[in-house]
């Protein structure tokens, strides 16, 4: 048998024995208390790292897999220049009707539904806005 090995088992033989020979009865004192459980939260959070990099690497793993299998879209046939977008035009999305009422007070109502529904201007999209006069 190995000496290294004989030695191991020779000193988990002596910390059995150590074991069994204590009373069950013992009290711990507050500091070992302490550590116990201080050393069991370490354990559990040290675990419960370990599956989140597990779960992130799979989720790398498994994402990259996905986008090995999309294919390439095809080239269009008869290739067009791409038209350049103007860095200073905005955004559009689309045209607003406006029945009798200005666009100052157009602006003031889609600044307002803008607010009052907490979702920001450039999300919303308008199609018309109609006065309602009062009879």
């Amino acid at each position: 048998m190995n000496p290294m090995l004989f030695k191991l088992a020779s000193d988990v033989e002596k910390v059995v024995e150590t074991a069994a020979d204590k009373k069950g009865d013992e009290v711990y004192s507050i500091v070992d208390a302490l550590g116990v459980a201080l050393f069991t939260w370490a354990i559990v959070f040290a675990v419960l790292f370990i599956i989140f990099v597990i779960i992130r690497l799979f989720g790398a793993i498994v994402g990259s897999a996905t986008k090995a299998k999309e294919p390439a879209p095809a080239a269009p046939a008869a290739a067009t220049p791409a038209a350049v977008e103007d860095p200073g035009e905005e955004f559009s999305s689309g045209s607003l009707k406006l029945k009798g009422c200005d666009e100052k007070t157009a602006a003031m109502i889609m600044a307002i539904v803008s607010d009052n529904t907490g979702i920001p201007l450039n999300e919303l999209i308008f199609k018309s806005i109609t006065l309602v006069e009062e009879k």
